[in-house]
Formats: structure tokens, C-alpha cells, sequence
């Protein structure tokens, strides 16, 4: 750690022939480790991590009889392991944990002896564990730390003659592998402390020595797997940490608890009144019980007095607020949200020096917000005292006014009090919360101006719905006009800024307290006049660009706004020229950067960006994109005919699937800073390049859609890549979208494209993700292709099989807690002439905001993929369960080939995609609904009736829904 440089001449060490300890930790030394490290044999401990080596580790290493100790972690090494490890009989400690280091995890139990401690996480190590007893006796003798997490182990967990050899276990830390199967016993294991086993694809019981005590361990994490049955008691009084999150887990919660301090068990199923809690004992800190069944009051939670963190969210309990700040003093965050709790808040939430985040939102509260005469005053304000950062009150039956106390908890960055019931002049106060981040006072009635100097570091703010009045703040007017409309008639808009009165429909129902009628009415007519407009807006676009194909040939899909690029005879450019100062000639097709990606994001009331001119020319280049020549706001809204017209057979399509693209593709020149000053991040070690060598690669636009826009970069050594340049306002915080892309970038799976690295600049527009590209077709072409045809139908067999590999990429993704979130045809492409399926744009909900999550799922609504479940939540989120329902539109969809954005006409009148098969089903014609390309023959009659019935279960109500395991077991029983 002095902060050296450089390439190390290992040469220069070996006349140091009695070295017994080296260590260069924290450097950032470079290059390889020469072979000639293994001529000083008089080494014991060798300290290389934390540097930015390279390449493989030199076989002449195993040369170092007397090592006992071998840190390398932390580097850029990769290949295997040298042969001869077991050679190394002094060897204890081997740590080469953060590597690109890939090899047979069998094989490398066999060269391991006499060692103590093994840490190989964070590489590249595949295989199974089920290995043969005698090649990991010579680990198991000694070993008492293990960890193994985040490999690409597969295959079974160790067997139990296996396991029981490691009498001195300790530590084993096997999380984010791929290991499936059933747990064996552990009650032979009399020293092991930590188990940890998240995120794999082990399923069955848990075995009940982890909970009762013959195992005496401290922490135990077998979180995101698919672990079913109850846990009825956790009698062991040494375990500390425990974590069964999202799982399959059911039964009523355990009912005796002895020594834990954290416990999560949240998105289970466990069900049963939370009275049982009373028989726990008091040692809880951290409580997260969110996303199951459960119900009660919570009074049963006075005794925990330690609690630091509950979370309650989204389960069904009832009753009224306890005073929880005064039982449980320490407590710092509060989730109490999507319950049915009632009454008023206790003032004792607003007194408390160590309450940082508050969320009651979706409830039935009542009552004024108790700031008034509750002492938030200036001992709060100071700042040696903690102080309340979150607070959500929103969806909730509140009344009376916004206390001017409010402005005395200084370090809010989140308030969020949205459809209640509050009225009442807007207090100045609000501007003296500087670090707020958040304001969201929609769906009431207050009335008066919005206060001003609010916040600069406002980054979401939305006050549509009241009866707001006077002129807009000057460092509001950044803000799209959905933040301020509808409602607010009487607010003065500043000139070039459409007023609130030029676009105002009735508000939907907030809590409860407007007519659902009037809304239905007033929805059909604005969807009736917006349908007809982008009617012929699509027809013009069809006509002038004389469409020729729709291909999806990216890693990410999006669709294209053709007013950000005119094709024409110009050369290509970079995705990233940069140039300052520069005028860009009118004829030019150079956008500056500002114009191009800092327009605030699109209103959730679907504000339209129109088509602008398609010009054709006839150069040679072939479009390979997945890019439509309209943006996507008409892509996600278009509207359909009814009756027959909409089939796939058509002249003009009514569904989105068919808008094509144009047969050039669109090429920008975008215009920024001088130079990129901020980082690029990669998330494997597969590919290097440099942030200048990606500003000169060569790009085409792609498209543009609900996330931003995408080009196609190819990279001096040919490699091609998918850029994402993320919109404005959508992206979380750096800390945290750090933390959500790692994640996505965690899924390396053959049927995925791989989001390789991303880039985070200093300017908020510049949030660039980077992903393979991938030359192929989506399954919305092979389903929806127009004449002239360009693939034969697919076959009944073949659709099934898309649909067994789409279902098994949903289990890999479930089986790890990621919902995918943006499931439709044209994110799932067929990559050969065997319809191999290969899934995109997956979980990049995680990377937004709340407003850019909304949007996306808006987006899935006017498509329909979207469940009921979200169109009802105050929040949405997507879900599992959620990608199940989408799922079973596209098994839908792959029967009858008809989108899921049709309007079908009957007997019954218009229906949609869902509605018309339901009605087919239920009136005992389900054939009727059956693709006729694939319905001519019989010998697939009853495969076809199990894969309708199988798409009907997919969209069940939520609480009915299988999970994507279940659906995925029975797709594989059907037989053809």
C-alpha cells in the first residue's frame, strides 16, 4: 500500500535467496509474474493482491516447497491452476479470490492438501460438487474456511459422505453458483459458523439441524433458492444471522425464536397471525418480514427493544399504529407499507433523533400529519443528531394541512405524501429542506403557489392533481408538464411551456375519492382520439419509408425515434465524436449532445413525439437492427384494428409488433464534451478497451426506446457492441446503480447477452451501458413477418420449444431473485436456424428510478404484457410473478400468432388478446384461437390443448399464478 507503479522485474528479487516474506499488497503493479519467482525457494509467504496483474499464474510457482501462505486475489489473472499444487505440502492459506481464474472445481479438490483456509471466489470455476468421496478427503481433512461463492459452479451439492469429512469446517461460503438439488445432513459438522448458500437453485427442505442447535452456527443464509416447507421453530441459541429470503417457503412463522439479532424471511409465502412473535425473544436488531401472508396487529412487537430495522411491507396486517418509537427507541428505519393499517400516526415517529426512513404509504391511515407540537425542532435540526432522510406517507387517507414543522427535519431527501386527502397553502418552509432529492405531493388539494427556492438538488417532483395557482419557480421549469398537470388550472405557465389547461383529463382515482366511472369514459375517448392520430401518423411512416423488414440484432432492444436521425449519404461517425463549440450546418444529421439526451423524461400521460421525415437512398448497407422508423411512445400505444384485419396476414398491421424498420440504418453524429473525464466500469475481464478507443468506434443508431437510446459500436478489433445511453432523470444514484448493474452483470448464461461494462460520467446525461451485440432475429419478426416472407411458419413443434427455453432462462433468472421486468417478443431472440433463445434487456428496471420503472411498465401495459396487479398498485414493481403473466401472453401469442396489442372482434364484442382466448376456453372452442399454420394437422390436438391451458394458468390472478418453476415442469411434460 505505498502506492507503487509500474511493471515488476520479478528478476531482480531472485538473489534475495534467503527471502522468506514478500509482500506488494496494494499496489498497482502491472504486467505478468515471471516464471522466476519459483527460483526463490526460500519463500513462505507470498503477498501479491490487490495490483493489476495479468495472464496465467506460472507453473513454476508450485517450485515453492515451503510456501504456507499464497495470496494473489485481487488481480487480473486467468486460466487455470498450474498442475502441481499438490506438491505444496506447507501450503495453508490460498487466497486468490477476484480473478478471471476458470478451471473444473473437481479437479482442483484433488491438488488441494493440507490447506486451511480456500478462498477462490469472485472467478470463473465451474463443475459440480457431487464429486467422488476420495478426490476431497485430502481437502476436507483440514480445511476450516471455504468459499467458493460467486463461480459458475453447477451439478449437485456435496454428498453426504462428502461433507461429513469436514470435521474442522468453519466457514462455507458456496453463494451465487448455479448448484442445485437437495441439501444433505450437517449434524456431523460439530465446528461449522457460517453457512452461507444464497442464490443458487437448491430446493426442498431445510434441514432442521441448521435451526435446532446440534450445529452450532452463527449465520446461515440460504436466500433466493427455492427452498418449501416451514420453518416451525429456531431453537439454536447461537445462531445470529439468518436469511430464508425468497424462497418457497410456506406455514405459519416459527413459533419460538431464541438468540437471532437479524432475520429475514421476506417473499416466502408464510402466513398466520404475527402474534406467534410474542414467544420470541428479545434480541431482534434487524426484522424483515415482508412480501407473504401474514397478518395481526402490531402490538405484538413491544418487546423488541433493540429492533433497529422492521419491515413489514406488503403483507395484509390490520389495526392501528402502536407507538413503535417508544417500545423500540433504537429503531432507524421503518417499512410498513402496502398493509391495511389504520387510525392516525403516532407522533412519537416525528420526536425520534434515530428514525432515518418512514414508510407507511399504501395503507388506510388517517388523520392530520403530526408535526405540529411534536418538538421537531432545533435539537433535531443539529447535526450531531441522526435524522429522518425518507419519508413516505403516500397512497393513505390523510387530512388537514402540511405543518411548517416540516422544514425542521433538514436532512430529508425523499417526501413523498401523494393521494391523500391534504388541503391547504403549500408552506414556505419546504425550500429549507436544501438536500432534498424527491417531492411528490400529487393527488390532494392544496391550493395557493408552490413555495420557492425549493430544493436545487431536486431530481424528481411531481404536484399534479391539486388546485395550485400563481407562476411556476423558476428551478422548477426544468420539469416534464405532467409534474404539474393535470390539475393546477389556475398555475401561470412561463411562455414556450404548454399550459396545464391545453391538455387536462379527469385525474384517476386517487385513494379512492374520484368517480372510476368518469375515468373508465374519459380513458376510452382520449385512447379513441390518440389511437386514431397515430393511425395516420403510422400510415405516413409506412408510406414514405416503403418498409422493408423488422429485425432485432442487439443486446438490447429498443425501438427508434426518427426525429433524432434522417437517413442519407453520410459517412459514419463515432457513437461518441466529440468536439466543442462546433455549429452544426442545418443540412447536417449532427445532433448536439443536450438536444439529443437531456430532454426531461417523457410525462407518464403520455405526451407523443412525433414522426419526422424518412429519407431514402439507396446505399448498399443493409439495416441489421432492431429499430422501427417511429418513436416508441407510438410503438408502445399503437392502436389496433379490430376483426380479421388484425391478423398477421394483413396489408396493414395493427400491432406493434409490425411497425419495420427503415432499410438503412440510422446514423447520428452526437456532439459532446471535449473529452469523457468519467469511468469505465467492466463487469468481467473477457473484453478490454479503453474510453478512447470507444469514443472512436464506428456506430449506428439502433433505436430509441422507454430507457434511452442505442447504437451499435464496433471496436477496432471488430468486436461489436450494444451501447444503451441511459435517459435523463431515469437512472438511480451512483452508489447504487453500482450496486444493481453488478448484479445484472452477474448473469453469465448462454441464453443471456451479457451487459459487459458500463460508463458513468460527470454530467447526468452520461450513463452509458454497454452489451454484447448479437446478429439475429426476434421472435416478433418469425411470429409477425409481413410479406414478402422471408421465414417459413414456425412449426407447433418448434414454438414449444421456444417456449420450454424462454421458461428455463425465466427459472435461472427467478431462481436468483431478478425478475426480467420487460418481457416481450422482442426481447427474446431466436439466435440460429434451431431457435436457440437468447433473452435481452433483462432486469434493467433495477438501474431506474421509480419514475423510469413506472414508465417501463406503462410501456408493457399498452402492449399488453403487463399484469393486473401493477395497472392497481401505487407503486409498481416489477415482479415474478409478474413475468409469468407475461409469459403466458407470449405462449398466447405463439399459438395463435396474433399480438398481444390485437383487438379481436366477436360475438362478445372487442376483445383483447387474454379475453378472446379466455372466452374460446370457457365456450369449449379453444381450437377455434389455435394458429391455422400449425392447427391443419391432429396428431399435436392434445399438445396444443395442454400448452392453451398451461398459457391460461400464466394468467390467473396473482395469489392463483404458479410460479415459473411450476410452469416450466409442465411445459417439459408435454409431448410431442
Amino acid at each position: 500500500r505505498l502506492g507503487l507503479v509500474g511493471d515488476l522485474k520479478f528478476h531482480t528479487l531472485t538473489p534475495l535467496k534467503n527471502l522468506q516474506n514478500l509482500s506488494l499488497s496494494g499496489n498497482a503493479f502491472t504486467g505478468r509474474v515471471a516464471p522466476a519467482l519459483g527460483s526463490i525457494t526460500s519463500l513462505q509467504h507470498l503477498d501479491l493482491s490487490n495490483n493489476q496483474f495479468i495472464g496465467t499464474i506460472p507453473g513454476r510457482i508450485t517450485d515453492l516447497y515451503g510456501l504456507n501462505y499464497l495470496n494473489l486475489s485481487g488481480n487480473k489473472f486467468d486460466g487455470g491452476l498450474p498442475a502441481g499444487f499438490r506438491d505444496l505440502q506447507q501450503l495453508r492459506v490460498l487466497d486468490l479470490h477476484n480473478n478471471a481464474l476458470r478451471g473444473d472445481i473437481g479437479q482442483l479438490f484433488t491438488e488441494l492438501r493440507n490447506v486451511e483456509h480456500v478462498d477462490l471466489s469472485y472467478n470463473a470455476f465451474y463443475g459440480g460438487l457431487s464429486v467422488a468421496v476420495e478426490n476431497v478427503s485430502s481437502l476436507a481433512n483440514t480445511a476450516r474456511f471455504v468459499n467458493l461463492s460467486h463461480n459458475q459452479l453447477n451439478g449437485g451439492f456435496f454428498k453426504e459422505e462428502a461433507i461429513g469429512l469436514f470435521k474442522n469446517l468453519q466457514v462455507l461460503d458456496l453463494g451465487d453458483n448455479l448448484i442445485a438439488g437437495s441439501l444433505p445432513s450437517f449434524g456431523s459438522l460439530p465446528g461449522l459458523r457460517v453457512l452461507r448458500l444464497g442464490t443458487n437453485q437448491l430446493f426442498g427442505p431445510v434441514p432442521v439441524e441448521l435451526l435446532e442447535g446440534s450445529v452450532p452456527l452463527e449465520e446461515l443464509d440460504l436466500s433466493r433458492n427455492g427452498f418449501t416447507g416451514s420453518v416451525r421453530v429456531i431453537n439454536s441459541t447461537t445462531l445470529k444471522v439468518l436469511d430464508l429470503s425468497s424462497n418457497q417457503l410456506s406455514g405459519d412463522l416459527p413459533s419460538s425464536l431464541r438468540s437471532c439479532e437479524i432475520v429475514d424471511l421476506s417473499g416466502n409465502t408464510i402466513s398466520g397471525d404475527i402474534s406467534v412473535m410474542e414467544n420470541w425473544e428479545a434480541s431482534l436488531v434487524v426484522l424483515n418480514l415482508s412480501s407473504n401472508k401474514l397478518s395481526g396487529s402490531l402490538s405484538n412487537l413491544s418487546h423488541f427493544e433493540d429492533l433497529n430495522t422492521l419491515n413489514l411491507r406488503n403483507n395484509s396486517l390490520t389495526g392501528a399504529l402502536p407507538p413503535l418509537l417508544v417500545t423500540s427507541p433504537r429503531l432507524s428505519v421503518v417499512e410498513l407499507s402496502f398493509n391495511q393499517l389504520t387510525g392516525p400516526i403516532p407522533g412519537s415517529f416525528f420526536t425520534s433523533t434515530t428514525l432515518k426512513s418512514l414508510n407507511l404509504s399504501g395503507n388506510h391511515l388517517s388523520g392530520v400529519i403530526p408535526l405540529q407540537g411534536s418538538h421537531v425542532n432545533e435539537l433535531l435540526v443539529m447535526s450531531s443528531y441522526p435524522q429522518m432522510e425518507s419519508l413516505d406517507l403516500s397512497y393513505n387517507s390523510l387530512t388537514g394541512g402540511l405543518p411548517s414543522e416540516i422544514g425542521n427535519i433538514a436532512a430529508l431527501r425523499l417526501l413523498n405524501l401523494a393521494n391523500n386527502d391534504l388541503s391547504g397553502q403549500l408552506p414556505s418552509e419546504l425550500s429549507k429542506l436544501s438536500n432534498l432529492e424527491y417531492l411528490d405531493l400529487s393527488g390532494n388539494n392544496f391550493k395557493g403557489k408552490i413555495p420557492d427556492r425549493l430544493s436545487t438538488s431536486l431530481n424528481g417532483f411531481n404536484v399534479s392533481y391539486n388546485d395550485l395557482s400563481g407562476p411556476i419557480p423558476e428551478n422548477l421549469r426544468g420539469f416534464p408538464l405532467s409534474s404539474f398537470s393535470p390539475g393546477n388550472r389556475l398555475l401561470i405557465f412561463p411562455h414556450g411551456m404548454p399550459s396545464a389547461n391545453s391538455a387536462q383529463v379527469q385525474p384517476p382515482d386517487h385513494a379512492g375519492h374520484h368517480n372510476s366511472k368518469s375515468n373508465v369514459r374519459v380513458s376510452i375517448i382520449v385512447a379513441s382520439v390518440v389511437a386514431a392520430v397515430m393511425i395516420v401518423f403510422v400510415l405516413l411512416a409506412y408510406h414514405r419509408a416503403q418498409v422493408k423488414e423488422f429485425r432485432g440484432r442487439s443486446g438490447f432492444s429498443e425501438t427508434t425515434t426518427v426525429g433524432d436521425a434522417k437517413l442519407g449519404r453520410f459517412s459514419r461517425p463515432s457513437v461518441f465524436k466529440f468536439h466543442s463549440n462546433v455549429q452544426t450546418p442545418q443540412t447536417s444529421l449532427s445532433f448536439s449532445n443536450d438536444h439529443l439526451l437531456t430532454s426531461k423524461s417523457r410525462s407518464l400521460s403520455g405526451r407523443q413525439e412525433f414522426v419526422a421525415e424518412i429519407v431514402e437512398h439507396d446505399a448498399p448497407e443493409r439495416a441489421t437492427t432492431s429499430s422501427a422508423c417511429v418513436n416508441t411512445n407510438l410503438l408502445d400505444n399503437e392502436p389496433t384494428t379490430s376483426g380479421r384485419k388484425s391478423s398477421p396476414g394483413s396489408p396493414l398491421p395493427s400491432s406493434p409488433h409490425f411497425i419495420e424498420s427503415c432499410e438503412q440504418p440510422a446514423i447520428l453524429d452526437v456532439y459532446s464534451p471535449d473529452r469523457l473525464v468519467g469511468e469505465l466500469f467492466f463487469l468481467d475481464t473477457s473484453l478490454k478497451f479503453t474510453i478512447e478507443e470507444l469514443s472512436r468506434a464506428p456506430a449506428e443508431v439502433l433505436g430509441r426506446g422507454s430507457h434511452g437510446t442505442l447504437y451499435k459500436a464496433t471496436l477496432r478489433d471488430g468486436h461489436m457492441l450494444t451501447v444503451k445511453w441511459l435517459r435523463v432523470g431515469l437512472v438511480k444514484n451512483k452508489k447504487e446503480f453500482a450496486k444493481e448493474v453488478k448484479k445484472i452483470g452477474s448473469v453469465r448464461q448462454p441464453n443471456f447477452v451479457p451487459v459487459r461494462a458500463y460508463y458513468w460520467g460527470p454530467r447526468e446525461q452520461e450513463r452509458l451501458l454497454l452489451a454484447d451485440y448479437i446478429d439475429c432475429d426476434s421472435l416478433a419478426l418469425h411470429l409477425y413477418e409481413t410479406t414478402p416472407r422471408r421465414y417459413s411458419p414456425l412449426s407447433f413443434s418448434q414454438r414449444l420449444k421456444i417456449g420450454v427455453e424462454v421458461a428455463r432462462c425465466l427459472l435461472y433468472l427467478h431462481d436468483r431473485g431478478l425478475a426480467h421486468g420487460n418481457l416481450k417478443p422482442t426481447n427474446i431472440l431466436l439466435t440460429d436456424s434451431n431457435y436457440h433463445v437468447c433473452i435481452t434487456d433483462y432486469c434493467l428496471h433495477r438501474l431506474m428510478t421509480p419514475t423510469g420503472t413506472a414508465e417501463q411498465i406503462l410501456n408493457l401495459g399498452a402492449l399488453g404484457y403487463r399484469a393486473p396487479e401493477l395497472a392497481l398498485a401505487s407503486k409498481p414493481v416489477p415482479s415474478l410473478k409478474a413475468d409469468v403473466y407475461a409469459f403466458g401472453v407470449i405462449l398466447m401469442e405463439l399459438l395463435t400468432r396474433r399480438s398481444a396489442g390485437d383487438i379481436i372482434s366477436g360475438q362478445s364484442g372487442a376483445v383483447d388478446l387474454t379475453d378472446w382466448v379466455k372466452l374460446c376456453d370457457e365456450e369449449g372452442r379453444g381450437m377455434d384461437c389455435i394458429d391455422r399454420d400449425i392447427a391443419g394437422g391432429e396428431e399435436h390436438t392434445k399438445a396444443m390443448d395442454e400448452l392453451l391451458a398451461i398459457s391460461l394458468k400464466c394468467i390467473l390472478p396473482v395469489n392463483e399464478r404458479p410460479n415459473i418453476r411450476q410452469v416450466f415442469e409442465d411445459l417439459c411434460s408435454i409431448s410431442v
